[in-house]
Formats: C-alpha cells, sequence, structure tokens
C-alpha cells in the first residue's frame, strides 16, 4: 500500500532544484533514530514524498519526489572527513541508514509552512506541532489529499 511522507532540506544545503538537476539522490545524513527509522522501517519503492525547504525565507512544500530504493546503509558514517561521520558505526553494524528520493515535479507554488499552521484540517499533523524538528515524517493520506488540494486553491 502506497505510503506518504515529508522530508525536509535546507535549500541551501539540497533543494528542490538540485533534486530535479540530479533526478535521484540519496538522502543521506540524518543523524535522528526517529528519521532513521522510518527510512529504514516504513518506507517503500514507490512511496510518495513531499519535498520541505526548512530553515529558509518561506519555509514550505516545494515539490514532491518519491522514494526510489530500499533502504541501505548511508556511506557518509563511515568517511572520517564527512561532517556525518560517526565513529561508532561499522560497516557489519551500521548505524544509520538512507533511501534514494527520486524527483516528481516541483508544486504549482510553495505551501509555507504559515498556511499550514493556519489550517484546522492540519491541526494533528506533526509538521505543525510545537517542538516537532524530524527531518523525516510519515504523513496520513488524508493529510497528503487535503495538502495537495491546496496548491491549487492556494490561502496563503
Amino acid at each position: 500500500m502506497m505510503q506518504y511522507w515529508l522530508m525536509k532540506s535546507e535549500p541551501e544545503t539540497f533543494s528542490i532544484d538540485d533534486l530535479e538537476r540530479k533526478g535521484t539522490e540519496p538522502w543521506d545524513g540524518v543523524r535522528n533514530y526517529q528519521a532513521r527509522n522510518f527510512m529504514r522501517d516504513g518506507m517503500r519503492v514507490g512511496d510518495k514524498v513531499f519535498f520541505y525547504h526548512s530553515n529558509c525565507e518561506v519555509p514550505g512544500i516545494v515539490g514532491i519526489a518519491k522514494v526510489a530504493s530500499e533502504a541501505y546503509p548511508d556511506p557518509t558514517q563511515f568517511d572520517p572527513d564527512n561532517a556525518h561521520f560517526d565513529p561508532a558505526s561499522t560497516r557489519a553494524q551500521p548505524r544509520w541508514m538512507l533511501v534514494d528520493i527520486a524527483f516528481e515535479r516541483r508544486l504549482a507554488r510553495t505551501i509555507s509552512l504559515a498556511e499550514l499552521k493556519q489550517d484546522p484540517a492540519l491541526a494533528d499533523f506533526a509538521l505543525v506541532r510545537k517542538g516537532n524538528r524530524l527531518s523525516v515524517m510519515p504523513v496520513e493520506t488524508a493529510v497528503w489529499k487535503h495538502i495537495l488540494g491546496l496548491e491549487k486553491t492556494g490561502r496563503g
């Protein structure tokens, strides 16, 4: 069964433009256990992903991608020259996993975090809850459909 996700990236680091240009990209550098578990245990090839720009002038959902691989060890954890190096992780027992993400399309407009927060239908959506800083999170089917509906109607 198709599942839906939201993945955050800072556009200065990796943007929807970068994903469109590259086509497919490993979603590396995740160093939060819950986010890792979502990628490792929950994501399946073909699942849809909201691509979200964070820590920028207008944070929000900017595009749609899809999961393009099963989870596999994040190679950055083994590279001592990489900012995401983890000396406690070994190739025999990798701590951090990733999936490849493939570009599908840009949204017609950015659906901003401010707009999402103002929408009463999204009050229980993890993204808009105070204190939620996860970079990878599940999106319920009804929430996915509701947010896609906002792309055309535009309240922001």
